[in-house]
C-alpha cells in the first residue's frame, strides 16, 4: 500500500510504525472471510481493509468524523484477520494508533464520554469493582432478568498452597477476575502445586493496561504496566522462572509491554524481559508432566478459545489437547475462530452487535450437546454465561478437578 503520511505523524515512532504496517498490505481481503462484524453488517467499512483505509486517511491528513469514529468502534480487536493474513499485517495494532489519534481530533458525546470514562475508573481497580460487584450480587435475585444475568454468581476460591518448591513462578492478579472468579488462580496454584512449581502472587500489581490501552487512554494504560514491571522486577530479579496469566486476553497484553515500552528509556529493557517471561498458563501446562491429571467421567466439553488466545497469541489447539490428555471429551464447534462478542468493553460500548456475535457463538458451542462450556479468559467467561443454561467454567477449573478425581 502507497502511504503519504501528514506532516504531523510522518516522523513520530508511531507515525514510522504505521507507516510499516500500511505498506505490508496488499489489498487481497482475506482478511474480510473472517471478520465477524464484515459477516454481520455486509459493509466494507466494518471489515479490516476498509478500516485501514480509514486510518490510512486520517494519517495521510484527512479530516476524521463521527462515521470514522463509529466504524473504529465496531472494530472488536479480535484479529481473527492478522490469522487471515498473508502478508503479515499488523492490524490489531495499527488500529490501536488509528483510534487514539480520532480520539484526539473527534469529540464524542457528553453521555458516550462518560461511559468510557466510568468504565476506566472502575474496572482496572479491584477495590471500586469489587463493592459494586458484591452489591449487584446481593441484589441479584430481585433484579430483572436481563440485568440478573449478566450479574455474575458468588464464586469462592480454593485454599491457595504454600509456596512449598524451589520453582517459582510469578502470577498476575488481574483486576475484575479477582472478585467474580478468585477460585481461577487459586485453582491454577493448586494445578501447579501438584507438578512442583509453586506460584507467586505479589503484592502491588495492577490491571494489565488493556482496559485503558484499548480505550484509547494509551498514556494511562503504560502507566498501569509499569506498576506491574516495578511489582514483579524483584521476584524476577531473585529467580522467579516466568509470568504465568490465566486470562488469555491479560496475557496477549503482557507480551506486548516490550513494544509499548520500547521508547521509555527507564522501563524499555525491562518491559521486555516482561514480555519474554510471559506465558499464558496453557503454554506452561504444555511444557510439563501432565499425568496425574486424568478424568474418568469422560464429560462432554465445549471450548471456546478466545481470540486472545488463538489469534492474539497465536496458541490454537493448545488448551484442547491438554483437556483431552486429561480424559475429557470436546465437542465439535463450527466456526471456532469466530469472536463471542465480549471483547472487554465491547459488550457494553456495542451492546447490540455483541449480543449477536454470543447468539451465534452459544449456538455453535451448545450444537454438539456438551455437558459444559469451558473457555481461557474472564470476559469471555463472564459474557458466554449471560445467554448459556450450561456451567460456564475456566479450563484450569476443569484440569483441578480432575486431579481430585485421580485422586491427585
Amino acid at each position: 500500500m502507497q502511504t503519504n503520511l501528514a506532516a504531523f505523524i510522518k516522523d513520530t515512532p508511531e507515525g514510522q510504525e504505521a507507516n510499516g504496517i500500511l505498506r505490508k498490505c496488499v489489498h487481497c481481503g482475506f482478511c474480510t472471510a473472517t471478520c465477524p462484524t464484515y459477516q454481520l453488517l455486509g459493509d466494507e467499512l466494518d471489515g479490516p481493509r476498509g478500516r485501514i483505509y480509514l486510518i490510512k486517511q486520517v494519517l495521510e491528513g484527512s479530516q476524521p468524523t463521527r462515521k470514522t469514529q463509529l466504524h473504529l468502534d465496531r472494530c472488536l480487536t479480535c484479529r481473527a484477520c492478522e490469522t487471515t493474513c498473508p502478508s503479515g499485517v499488523r492490524y490489531g495494532r495499527l488500529v490501536d494508533i488509528g483510534r487514539e489519534l480520532v480520539e484526539e481530533q473527534v469529540q464524542r458525546t457528553p453521555l458516550a464520554s462518560a461511559v468510557r470514562r466510568a468504565l476506566r475508573f472502575v474496572l482496572p481497580y479491584p477495590s471500586r469493582f469489587a463493592p459494586l460487584l458484591k452489591l449487584g450480587q446481593t441484589t441479584r435475585p430481585i433484579l430483572p432478568g436481563p440485568i440478573r444475568r449478566k450479574v455474575p454468581p458468588k464464586q469462592r476460591a480454593r485454599p491457595w498452597p504454600d509456596n512449598r518448591h524451589q520453582r517459582r513462578m510469578l502470577v498476575l492478579n488481574g483486576c475484575v477476575q479477582q472478585a467474580i472468579a478468585p477460585d481461577i488462580n487459586a485453582a491454577t496454584a493448586m494445578v501447579l502445586d501438584q507438578i512442583g512449581i509453586s506460584l507467586v502472587s505479589v503484592p502491588g500489581q495492577t490491571c494489565c493496561g488493556a482496559v485503558s490501552h484499548h480505550l484509547s487512554a494509551h498514556e494511562e494504560g503504560l502507566d498501569f504496566m509499569r506498576r506491574n514491571i516495578d511489582a514483579w522486577w524483584p521476584h524476577i530479579e531473585s529467580g522467579s522462572e516466568a509470568i504465568v496469566i490465566t486470562a488469555s486476553a491479560c496475557t496477549a497484553m503482557v507480551k506486548e509491554y516490550g513494544d509499548l515500552l520500547a521508547g521509555d528509556p527507564d522501563y524499555a529493557e525491562k518491559a521486555a524481559r516482561v514480555s519474554s517471561m510471559t506465558r499464558d498458563l496453557s503454554q506452561v501446562l504444555a511444557a510439563e508432566d501432565r499425568s496425574t491429571f486424568r478424568s474418568n467421567e469422560r464429560k462432554q466439553v465445549a471450548f471456546h478459545s478466545p481470540c486472545t488466545l488463538q489469534h492474539g497469541q497465536k496458541l490454537p489447539q493448545v488448551v484442547e489437547g491438554i483437556l483431552a490428555d486429561a480424559g475429557f471429551v470436546l465437542t465439535p464447534v463450527p466456526d471456532a475462530h469466530l469472536c463471542c462478542g465480549s471483547a472487554g468493553t465491547y459488550s457494553i460500548l456495542q451492546s447490540g452487535l455483541s449480543a449477536r456475535l454470543l447468539k451465534n457463538k452459544l449456538a455453535a458451542l451448545e450444537g454438539g450437546n456438551p455437558q459444559l462450556i469451558a473457555t481461557a479468559n474472564i470476559g469471555c467467561l463472564t459474557h458466554l454465561q449471560t445467554g448459556s443454561s450450561l456451567p460456564v467454567m475456566h479450563w484450569i477449573q476443569l484440569l483441578a478437578g480432575a486431579a481430585n478425581n485421580a485422586g491427585g
